[in-house]
């Protein structure tokens, strides 16, 4: 293994009860990683970082003091590291993924699992036969107010869900997508305002509410170029449960709009601006409840570690990271044929 000053034959470090992760990928999403393995929060041991880029590794390892693998291939064969983040362009996941699985290693997936249901179910097939953990980052789930309202609809306070509306009205500059050749792209990105930055969001919708049953979207390039996929979408669906739902993702929004998420109820009702209570009427008559701000990041990165170490799922498993890639693919076909379309 090489550090930004020195090379070394392996990764060994002082003896530590943490768990010792590797991060493949170097990028923004990577490197916010990075950093937080390095923080004092961190509940795991950063033990080496790669990429696809020796030098791009080199240059984030000597920027942040991290320790470079010599190569992907070497991080996984390294003896030294018990789990590794993937970070690298959502339609490559699925290869590297199953590497590390393969390898012997837990994983903790960026979103989306992959960009295809095919792919998520390759990655699945890995993970069932290494028995290894594998979660995909799906942050939103950690915040305390989602928490909140995932219990208030299980518990029955809001009655029986009859409606959700959910708006990502972001905004991306031309340049955000010519910045990386990926970007934009079918084969590596997946699709656009959907796949990239609504992902968390149907993630989010799904967990509150269920399966979905079918989806009907309409979709376009509205204010940018050069790009293969949509940078703006509408989705209506029906969950099995006969609840409807309305999607928004853009990133046509100049100068962004909070995420709202709104879930109505036949006994209450709740509406969060950025994940922030604005509304909430239950059956019980509680107040509007105020939370302490959380780093979900660190909260899913906490989750992984708890499920690694004890056993026990993770609360974003392989599965539901699928469902949401189903959704979404579902949405795109809509979105080309003009027909409604059931996920599978």
């Amino acid at each position: 293994m090489t550090t930004p000053a020195t090379t070394t034959t392996s990764t060994a470090q002082a003896p530590t009860d943490r768990l010792r992760l590797g991060v493949i990928g170097v990028g923004v999403v990577g490197k916010a990683h990075i950093k937080r393995l390095q923080s004092d929060a961190s509940p795991a041991q950063l033990i080496a970082i790669a990429d696809a880029s020796t030098e791009a590794a080199e240059a984030v390892g000597a920027d942040l003091s991290a320790p470079v693998a010599a190569s992907v291939d070497a991080l996984l064969a390294s003896d030294d590291v018990d789990a590794v983040i993937i970070a690298i362009p959502s339609g490559l996941h699925a290869d590297v993924a199953i590497a590390a699985l393969e390898a012997g290693k837990h994983v903790l997936l960026e979103k989306p699992i992959d960009v295809t249901v095919d792919a998520a179910d390759r990655i699945i097939a890995a993970e069932q036969a290494s028995g290894k953990t594998l979660s995909v980052v799906s942050q939103r789930r950690f915040a305390p107010e989602n928490q909140f309202l995932h219990e208030a609809i299980r518990s029955g306070r809001l009655g029986r869900p009859t409606a959700a509306s959910i708006e990502i009205a972001l905004w991306r500059t031309q340049e955000y997508y010519d910045s990386g050749a990926w970007r934009g792209t079918w084969a590596l990105d997946g699709g656009g305002a959907l796949m990239n930055q609504g992902v968390h969001l149907v993630d989010l919708a799904l967990w509150l509410l269920g399966d979905v049953e079918e989806v009907y979207a309409h979709s376009g390039l509205l204010a940018h170029e050069r790009i293969e996929v949509e940078d703006t979408i509408t989705i209506t669906a029906r969950f099995t449960s006969g609840a409807m739902l309305t999607f928004l993702a853009t990133t046509t929004a100049y100068g962004n709009l909070p995420l709202r998420v709104a879930v109505m109820g036949d006994g209450g009702t709740a509406v969060t601006l950025s994940e922030k209570f604005t509304h909430l009427i239950t059956q019980d008559g509680a107040d509007i409840p105020e939370f302490e701000p959380v780093d979900q990041q660190l909260g899913q990165l906490t989750d992984f570690v708890t499920a690694v170490t004890t056993g026990a799922p993770p609360l974003v498993r392989s599965t539901e990271a699928r469902a949401a890639v189903a959704f979404i693919e579902a949405a795109y076909t809509s979105a080309r044929t003009g027909r409604p379309v059931q996920p599978r």
